[in-house]
């Protein structure tokens, strides 16, 4: 499995339909064209999926539509973490029996762990879980911050296949690597749209990643040019850090799912707290998608 956690990611969003339900079609056609366009792995149930709003059966909707949908086409990972060690490993034990490759674990949020705790919670995960767990590391969100230190800890021991690093930090990136047990495979992920091509570039692997829901073809592509054509991936960069800018103008995932909803393949509504996309927010996705390349092109995704 580790070898093929690489490239470029979506964080699918959960579209919803008038009566505020799951929209499972729309989901469908979303990982059919996520595919067809090139992405290399998808992600169920992560920030950008709303899960703090789903139901238990809401998440089990959404990351059983995804598996059966992708068909083994791709890899497909499920968002499994909480703050509480007891339910993240019973939900990664769920997401195991519905047929997920991998298990991406947010560092417990809101109690503020020490890094023994964030090592003893992503160690029972693992030994008690039975997935491979990527580990997600965004200290923004969750206050608490896994240390290059504590991810190499369970790296080394086997307890991790993967992190996902949306710090935006190079030099956090640069220490991890160096840290790293060279002879064990690990998936070094940016979680964050606007680092790819420094992150590719410091020995990261891929992105799990907001944008690509909006131009899938183009991030996978970048994420290999990084690595191998540097100018090149330096202008398509410049292109897709342009459209985040516009997609994080708003909390995620409000713009990207406004810019779905213009591209027609789903609504644009989200769940309380967080508002739909008003007036302003709409005008300024819309312009930035036709600067893109035009909402139609694609059939509504760029690339």
């Amino acid at each position: 499995m580790i070898e093929k956690l690489k490239g470029a990611m979506s964080a699918l969003i959960t579209p919803f339909d008038d009566n505020d339900e799951v929209d499972v079609p729309a989901l469908e056609k979303i990982v059919d064209a996520q595919i067809e366009r090139g992405i290399d792995g998808l992600v169920a149930c992560g920030t950008t999926g709303e899960t703090p709003t789903l139901s238990a059966d809401e998440q089990e909707r959404v990351i059983r539509c995804v598996i059966e949908r992708a068909n083994g086409r791709v890899p497909v990972i499920a968002g499994t973490g909480s703050n509480n060690t007891k339910a993240t490993v019973a939900q990664t034990q769920r997401a195991k029996a519905w047929g997920a490759d991998a298990a991406l674990v947010v560092v417990p949020y809101y109690n503020k762990p020490t890094q023994e705790g964030m090592y003893r919670h992503y160690r029972a995960v693992a030994e008690e879980g039975g997935l491979p767990v990527v580990a997600y590391n965004v200290p923004g969100r969750t206050v608490a911050d896994m240390m290059p230190e504590t991810v190499a800890r369970l790296q080394s021991e086997g307890h991790i296949v993967g992190v996902k690093e949306a710090t935006a930090n190079m030099i956090r990136a640069t220490d991890i690597v160096r840290m790293l047990d060279p002879d064990r495979p690990f998936a070094m992920l940016t979680g964050d749209d606007f680092t790819i091509l420094p992150f590719v570039a410091c020995g990261g692997v891929g992105v799990i990643s907001v944008v690509s829901n909006i131009c899938p073809g183009d991030t996978s592509r970048l994420v290999r040019l990084a690595a191998e054509d540097l100018p090149t991936a330096r202008a398509l960069h410049n292109r897709i850090v342009a459209l985040a800018h516009v997609l994080f103008s708003a909390p995620n995932p409000v713009p990207v799912k406004a810019a779905l909803a213009i591209a027609g393949w789903c609504r644009a509504d989200t769940r309380l707290p967080l508002v739909t996309a008003d007036e302003a927010v709409r005008d300024r996705v819309r312009v930035a998608l036709e600067t893109y390349g035009g909402a139609s092109k694609l059939d509504g995704f760029m690339s």
